[in-house]
């Protein structure tokens, strides 16, 4: 079928459905929601069968769903209906949530409904709002619209109108979350409820207080099990995080973003919390103690941690939750100084799981945006992304495993290839390119890892295709070694029997050394020094040339400036 995407932005709802329908041999344009008079020209020029809007802010133009059947995917239960779904359901602690696939009518969500799929909501004090629609809502929104898809085509399925009369219709018309709805009273509140409230912003808008009389979004909320203190106090810092005391504990927070009227603010976005405080006061922190962890010594209490390893037999796992998988410089650096100690301990095979939501989307654009020198503040980034990647290609000692929960873009992909072997779970969403970044080059050594892979026409298509892929699809050209059809705990599970079975195989010894030799083979053809420089020359351009495509889109992406246009890689019809 011929399939028209009406979406807000091309988000991880979207592209894992671009995924999946081109997957089952669907042609899929994408038009961005900008306004009725676009979205009309895109539905002529396109002629689609079918509109599926996975990420809406607005109502469909009543001439394109009177036209065009227009499925409208909807974050909630069968009868909710509203914006804030999420927000609501998460601040309610509902123990079961769904998705909703509906048909565009006259009446804001209460279309004809076409399939709903439901899931076990996870601990709401443990999961943010954003990692919640990445994982479960995505999951089920595939599932709804694969299968209202199947029943349209069919054509002998009617779908159900609302009937809120009908006692299996439990969602209710609810208006929009307000920040009074989840305002924190640090007095009152207990550890619990601020991390809900926290949890349920997450992502987008946050939870708005005030810090030392200055007013601030919160975002990146975890609990804190030891630390104790005033109530709404900081009582400690750790790298990018500070602790806050509550009445019966104490909550990490990981971003801020300053709450600001003035449009011309140009550091009015998220940046991890240590940063964005002493930017507006050199003094706030000054009295907090730091308050370190070995990422080596295993912890059963709950805290703020981004790096830490585990033993497991003669098998190493290094975690690097890092928030929306950004890496900044100090982030990079303190990731190799664990991974290299890793190397010296008496392992056989250490495992890279990044974090639960990301594994990694390379340099952190927010961090730069916000450094003196973006440009400096680029290449230092860039460097220690590249040193990092060297520690691992060129670790002798032990095979190294890349095994993606979470998706992984531009820089991070890279980086996952510098590993021995590289799995991921089915629904994780790579994008292994650079240039929609404002044509950036790129680096991490992908000149030298990519090639290895995949052949010359799949490097050009995946580096300047600019376009999702799959994991299946990753596996199928050669780019990932497997993709696992498993949930996220089953997946974790068989990671570690691979793990094992590599620590424990017969002929380890004769295929580390094999590893070896190939290295050794490699960098007398052509040294790693080689690559790297070539790469840092075109990634110095985009950095301090006379070009400025680079610093105008990561401004845009850092500040969320809404697309004036959609780009014609996404707008195929516009290409016709």
């Amino acid at each position: 079928m011929k399939l028209l995407f009406l979406t807000h932005s091309f988000n991880s709802l979207a592209q894992r459905l671009y995924v999946e329908l081109t997957r089952r041999d669907h042609t899929i344009s994408i038009e961005f929601d900008i306004n009725d008079a676009v979205t009309v020209q895109a539905v002529e020029l396109f002629q689609p069968e079918l509109i599926i809007a996975p990420f809406l802010k607005r109502a469909i133009p009543e001439s394109i769903w009177r036209k065009v059947p227009c499925f409208i995917v909807h974050p909630g239960i069968i009868g909710d209906r509203g914006p804030s779904a999420l927000d609501w359901a998460m601040m309610h602690e509902k123990t079961e949530w769904g998705v909703t696939v509906l048909q565009a009518n006259a009446e804001m969500d209460a279309g004809d409904i076409w399939s709903t799929e439901t899931f076990p909501m996870p601990p709401i004090h443990l999961t943010k709002k954003s990692s919640l629609y990445r994982h479960e809502v995505v999951d089920a929104a595939v599932s709804a619209v694969l299968t209202a898809i199947d029943r349209y085509v069919s054509g002998n399925f009617k779908p159900q109108p609302l009937d809120y009369s009908h006692p299996e219709v439990f969602g209710r018309k609810h208006l929009p979350i307000r920040q009074s709805d989840r305002m924190i009273d640090w007095q009152q509140d207990d550890t619990h409820t601020i991390l809900k409230k926290i949890n349920a912003a997450d992502g987008f808008p946050g939870v708005l207080d005030k810090i030392d009389g200055t007013l601030w979004y919160l975002f990146d909320a975890h609990p804190e099990a030891k630390l104790k203190g005033e109530p709404g106090q900081i009582i400690a810092k750790r790298h990018n995080a500070i602790c806050r005391a509550t009445i019966d504990g104490a909550v990490w927070i990981g971003h801020l973003k300053r709450k600001s009227e003035n449009p011309q603010d140009q550091f009015a976005f998220k940046l991890a919390a240590t940063r964005a405080l002493q930017h507006y006061s050199n003094t706030i922190l000054n009295s907090v103690p730091e308050v370190s962890y070995d990422p080596f010594v295993p912890s059963s209490d709950a805290t703020y941690r981004d790096i830490w390893f585990e033993q497991k037999n003669d098998v190493g796992y290094l975690h690097f939750a890092f928030y929306n998988g950004a890496m900044d410089t100090d982030q990079c650096n303190r990731l190799r100084q664990v991974y290299l100690r890793a190397t010296q301990r008496k392992i056989k095979v250490i495992v890279l799981k990044g974090g639960p939501d990301f594994w990694s989307n390379g340099i952190h654009l927010n961090h730069i945006e916000h450094a003196d020198s973006p440009a400096d503040e680029s290449w230092r980034n860039i460097n220690a992304m590249n040193d990092l990647a060297h520690a691992i290609i060129t670790n002798k000692r032990q095979f190294t495993i890349a095994a993606l929960q979470g998706n992984a873009g531009a820089g991070g992909v890279f980086l996952s290839l510098a590993a021995d072997y590289v799995y991921a779970r089915e629904s994780v969403i790579l994008n292994p390119h650079y240039k929609s970044m404002g044509n950036l080059y790129g680096s991490e050594y992908w000149t030298y890892l990519l090639p290895k892979r995949v052949s010359q026409e799949e490097t050009i298509r995946l580096t300047q295709n600019r376009l999702p892929i799959g994991a299946c699809e990753a596996q199928d050209m050669g780019l990932i070694d497997e993709c696992f059809l498993l949930d996220k705990h089953a997946f974790i599970e068989a990671i570690e029997h691979r793990a094992e079975q590599l620590a424990l195989s017969s002929d380890y010894t004769a295929r580390l050394q094999q590893k070896i030799q190939q290295r050794q083979k490699d960098e007398q053809q052509k040294p790693l020094q080689r690559y790297r420089e070539e790469e840092l020359r075109r990634m110095q351009l985009n950095f301090y040339g006379f070009d400025p495509s680079y610093h105008v889109a990561r401004y845009h992406f850092v500040h969320k400036i809404p697309h004036a246009w959609t780009p014609l890689y996404l707008a195929r019809h516009r290409c016709i």
